[in-house]
């Protein structure tokens, strides 16, 4: 489990070196990748030992992210910062405009009820893949994946510390 706080989100996580004089490949976890990673850009990581992390040069190659970085000379050097991940403070996130997205760090934490006020459990994760999933670790164990889609998850009130889910049948028994 990472261990950054909720003072921080994930913008990328390095991945392969790229060549041999040090550059790495970034997956990438923001929707801004061309105001996170600029050269000059300091980013904070986990692990922590591992930086902060200077960006220096930039480019895409066949749709993958290429960074370099300062002190990462090698490919010696970009295998032993792989899976590292990249952070940025809550603090400098730009405010979002669109009243129905959610950073990750928002949904963490929330409570997940029904409809009729039934508490599930917690959302521990929101995942990323073919569509969004919200991780709900229930009440009484283990995990519940539910796609975080208006009609499914009708309601959240970061206020109230909460998100309504309305699941259809057999949602909650998979």
């Amino acid at each position: 489990m990472p261990e950054h706080t909720f003072d921080t989100v994930v913008v990328g996580r390095i991945g392969r070196p790229h060549g041999v004089r040090g550059e790495v490949t970034v997956e990438v976890r923001t929707d801004d990748p061309d105001l996170r990673f600029v050269p000059g850009a300091v980013l904070r990581t986990d692990p922590a030992d591992r930086g902060p992390i200077t960006i220096t040069g930039v480019h895409w190659h066949s749709g993958t992210l290429l960074l370099r970085l300062e002190g990462v000379d090698s490919r010696e050097d970009a295998e032993a910062v792989r899976n590292t991940e990249l952070l940025v403070d809550v603090a400098d996130l730009p405010e979002i405009e669109d009243p129905d997205s959610y950073y990750d760090h928002q949904l963490v934490g929330l409570a997940v009820r029904l409809t009729d006020g039934t508490v599930l459990g917690e959302i521990t994760v929101v995942r990323h893949e073919a569509q969004d999933l919200l991780v709900v670790r229930r009440a009484e164990g283990g995990d519940l994946l539910i796609p975080f889609v208006s009609a499914i998850v009708p309601t959240v009130d970061l206020d109230g510390g909460f998100v309504v889910v309305d699941p259809p049948e057999g949602l909650l028994e998979l």
